[in-house]
Formats: C-alpha cells, structure tokens, sequence
C-alpha cells in the first residue's frame, strides 16, 4: 500500500469548526511501510507539511493554503500488549479516534480514561495537546510514545523523558517537529458496567454544561494560572456574543460554535474582540487553545 494523495482538499470538511478554504494536498498514511514514502516526500516538497489527525482543534483562516495535510489511519480497536497484575498495557495508532479507544476501554472494563469522555479527535492529537478534562490528562495513562522523524524514522520515548505541561507535550527530541504514530498506554482492569456507568457520567455532565455536540473546536483559550477563561469571558459579556454566523456559546462562554455557514472571518473576529475585552477589564492576556492557521 502506497500513500494516497488528494488534491484541494476543503478544510471545512477536515476540521470539526467546518471552517476554512482548501489547502493544496491531503496525504493519508495507513501503515509503517508507508513511512519512507512520505519521508522523501516531505524533503523533496515544497509545501508545508502539516499533521491535522481529525481536525477538532483546529481553526483555518479562509483561502488556499500551501500545506501538505498529513493525516494517519489504521486499526480500529487498540492492540493489547501485556498484563502488569490487574494493569492492562495497549498500543493505540496516532490516527485512531480517542472516542473509539474510549469505548473499547468500556467494553474491556478498563478504567482510568472516563473523565476524557467528550473529547473528539485523533490519540496523537489528544497526545501533542496533552488533553484533559476534570483532573485527568492524557499524559496520566501514557507509558510511552512512539516518534518519527523523516530523518530518525521511528522511535520510542517513554513518557518521562518528554515534557508535559496544561495542554503541552514536547518529546524533547532537538528536532521542531515531529509525527506520533503511535502511543503505549496502561489502564487498571475493572467491571465492564462500572466503566460504562462512569464514562456516561462525565460525558452527561459535559453535555449540560458544554456544547459537545455542536460544530466546534472545543475550548477556544486556554485557561489563565489560577482563573477560568470561560468564566472571565462570561464576565466580559461574550456568553451567546456572536459575529455572522459564528458565537461564542450560550452553554459556556470559552466554546466557539459555527451556527451554520459561518466564516473564518467571523470566528477570528470573535476571538479577537474577546481577547481585547478580557485584557481591558482584567489585565489578563488570554492565550488561544484551538490553533489558528
């Protein structure tokens, strides 16, 4: 199996926002042999090459861009490696959906990952932002990380030889970037039902807090040490504030929600006026969560 290219792809169609213009390739990636394909094509194309998982945190600005969109696919389900007493070590593709490794946890009665419920995207995603929600991050779960680089091709880290932080992940490698492909992950066996009851907890308590099911990129600022972004835009009137068709949402003020047809245009604007309005009144420079590219 070769890589498979596509050109022109939209970005609205890539990105959970649905926002953006098109960029100049879509590059999917199926398997390990497909690796030194892409590394000669990394150095002998001028694009940008740019590793977009599923999108969902992600915001494009409208237009064409000169990126080569590097996504990755393979296994359904996690690969189970070995038992540590009651301690269960998997291995999960880069590619892989985080919901769908969620709900095969469930199934095997593994626990430790439930209050990830609701977070869309890809693991490596989940990885490269260190994603959490209420007290558990990604990194919480991880043993080890799997890097390439068209130089190193692939190779392990384990987890405490990279740097973690809110949001953060840096595999301390000297090199400015590099792909996960894939990730070594260790959960404690459970009962099946017990797993179910818990992940449905923090997935219902998200869903009447949070707008989980809208087109969204998640929390669009990052939260200031010691305060709440969502609660310091609540503050400075942004909760239900919107620009054309894109508003930040009446559930939580840190959620940017495209009502339908909204634009890049619109969703910058918003962000903006929100970051200057928070600064104004608190004294606080919010730092953006979802990328803006």
């Amino acid at each position: 199996m070769a890589l498979e290219f596509r050109k022109n792809p939209s970005l609205r169609e890539l990105t959970t926002l649905e926002l953006g213009g098109t960029a100049e390739l879509e590059v999917t990636v199926r398997q390990e042999g497909d690796l030194d394909e892409l590394a000669e094509f990394i150095l002998s194309e001028q694009l940008r090459p740019l590793v977009i998982g599923w999108g969902s945190n992600m915001l494009f600005s409208d237009g064409h861009h000169d990126l080569a969109l590097i996504r990755m696919e393979g296994a359904a389900a996690p690969d189970r490696v070995e038992h540590e007493g009651e301690t269960l070590i998997f291995r999960a593709g880069a590619g892989m959906r985080l919901p769908g490794v969620l709900g095969w946890a469930q199934k095997a009665g593994l626990t430790g990952m439930e209050n990830l419920a609701g977070i869309p995207g890809s693991v490596g995603g989940a990885v490269a932002m260190n994603a959490g929600s209420y007290g558990t991050e990604i990194k919480d779960i991880v043993r080890r990380v799997r890097l390439w680089t068209p130089a190193q091709g692939l190779f392990w880290k384990d987890v405490d030889q990279c740097s973690w932080g809110y949001r953060h992940f840096d595999p301390a490698i000297g090199f400015p970037k590099c792909l996960i492909w894939e990730v070594e992950m260790a959960l404690r066996e459970s009962d099946p039902k017990t797993v179910k009851k818990n992940t449905l907890n923090t997935y219902e308590k998200k869903k009447g807090t949070q707008p989980v099911t809208a087109k969204s990129a998640g929390c669009v600022f990052k939260n200031p040490e010691g305060e709440s972004a969502g609660r310091l835009l609540d503050r400075a009137g942004f909760r239900g504030r919107g620009v054309g068709n894109m508003a930040f949402s009446e559930m939580h003020a840190n959620f940017l929600v495209n009502l339908g047809g909204g634009a890049s245009a619109e969703a910058l604007e918003l962000i903006d006026q929100a970051r200057k309005a928070v600064n104004e009144q608190f004294g606080i420079n919010l730092e953006t969560e979802v990328i803006c590219i």
